[in-house]
């Protein structure tokens, strides 16, 4: 686990693609205990550990999340996040071949399959279909593959995956979407880069840049961007 920023009120950590941010039926360690299990010993702190989860990443995905130390700083993130105001979160992906516009806007309505866990592209008229809002513009572009910058405007289940994937653009490793092969880490190369945001508490402006990962692709493609 690395540690991106901390202070009183807030945490925020890399995670790696094979991290969980909360329980799920895996069974496996989420990464809301290993910040506790951190804070617990780095500051000797007797009996439970607060910690507030902010928002989630799918497990694949790998990038900077953000953790609440204080409930006050999570019931104000809480507010952020659900408002998208004062909080702005820009994603890194690689994907397969390149769009056909270096930059756009990509409006699409989603509807999520629970038992599938997979989201489609829907018509605006359809049952339970959630309007989904991107904006992307290249970063580099390589032989095979493409570094695209992705800013959301709305929050849906899979948004980036499916939608890169709607216009020939699948993430690197991204099976479920149209991949053609899987990444040898069992990730996709879907990154969450940065987190820009007023501070719950302190009301100043907090900026949290993770590295992208340990990969060669990632490092090269990454080392390129101007």
């Amino acid at each position: 686990m690395t540690v991106l920023y901390e202070d009183n009120h807030i945490i925020a950590v890399n995670k790696t693609c094979s991290e969980i941010v909360q329980g799920d039926k895996t069974g496996d360690t989420p990464l809301s205990e290993i910040v506790k299990a951190y804070i617990k010993e780095k500051y000797n702190k007797p009996g439970e550990v607060f910690l507030g989860v902010t928002h989630r990443l799918d497990r694949p995905t790998s990038g900077v999340v953000l953790f609440a130390r204080t409930s006050k700083a999570l019931t104000r993130l809480n507010a952020m996040f659900q408002s998208h105001e004062q909080i702005q979160k820009t994603y890194w992906a690689i994907v397969q071949g390149a769009p056909k516009m270096p930059e756009g806007r990509l409006e699409n309505w989603l509807i999520r399959n629970e038992q599938q866990n997979k989201s489609y592209i829907a018509k605006p008229n359809a049952n339970n279909a959630k309007k989904a809002i991107l904006n992307y513009h290249t970063l580099v572009r390589g032989e095979n593959y493409t570094l695209l910058e992705i800013n959301l405007e709305t929050g849906r289940h899979h948004q980036i995956r499916c939608q890169l994937a709607a216009i020939g653009c699948p993430i690197k490793g991204d099976l479920k979407y149209g991949a053609k092969r899987s990444n040898p880490d069992g990730g996709i190369s879907l990154h969450a880069r940065q987190i820009a945001f007023i501070h719950p508490v302190s009301k100043q402006p907090i900026c949290i840049t993770a590295p992208v990962p340990n990969d060669s692709l990632w490092q090269q493609l990454a080392a390129l961007v101007h």
